[in-house]
């Protein structure tokens, strides 16, 4: 090649830094505004993209690294995932790995302190679906109301601080019908 220009052009290609301009989802491609420049149409680099894949497309002024093999920009592939001033990073400690999503909701696990941690934005729900079965090691506290379809079967003591309620039956405060004095048993609960 004896045009200098267009050689040290194409070297400048090689790798750039740039941000995210524009997200498209179908087909998964970006555009990089890169110095003066904005790319046409390009890949970005997912974690995984075979059996298993991954799934997490950059957002609008991203700071990216993008690699344009032979420094061909049309060529282009986009790494994503540079913290910027822009938009820092979410974290400023070894041991926390940390998901901060754009709703507000965390997700985290702490492995100084042992923590696993996720906060959902106000109005999220959770749903867990697991048709083998959910194994659960160790105390657990829970705060707020609960519902639950299915029997129930329990090992051990149960302790209530109010009251039981079982087919219309208060356990505290239901009566007996049937009571007579001496030896005799009283009859069943009477429903309240």
């Amino acid at each position: 090649m004896n045009d200098f220009a267009a050689f040290a052009r194409m070297l400048e290609n090689l790798i750039r830094l740039g941000v995210i301009a524009d997200v498209q989802m179908k087909p998964p491609r970006v555009k990089v505004k890169t110095g003066e420049l904005t790319t046409a149409w390009l890949p970005w680099l997912a974690l995984r993209a075979g059996s298993d894949r991954e799934w997490d497309p950059p957002t609008v002024n991203e700071q990216v690294i993008l690699l344009s093999p032979s420094g061909q920009l049309a060529n282009g592939v986009v790494i994503t995932g540079l913290p910027s001033d822009h938009i820092p990073a979410n974290g400023d400690r070894l041991g926390l790995h940390r998901r901060t999503y754009a709703d507000g909701t965390v997700i985290e696990y702490d492995s100084v302190a042992h923590h696993l941690n996720a906060t959902l934005a106000d109005g999220g729900t959770t749903n867990l679906i697991s048709k083998g079965g959910i194994n659960i090691v160790g105390p657990i506290t829970h705060r707020g109301d609960y519902t639950q379809t299915g029997n129930q079967n329990i090992t051990g003591r149960v302790d209530v601080s109010e009251d039981v309620v079982a087919a219309g039956v208060s356990l505290v405060e239901h009566p007996h019908s049937g009571v007579k004095q001496g030896g005799d048993q009283s009859g069943g609960p009477v429903p309240s």
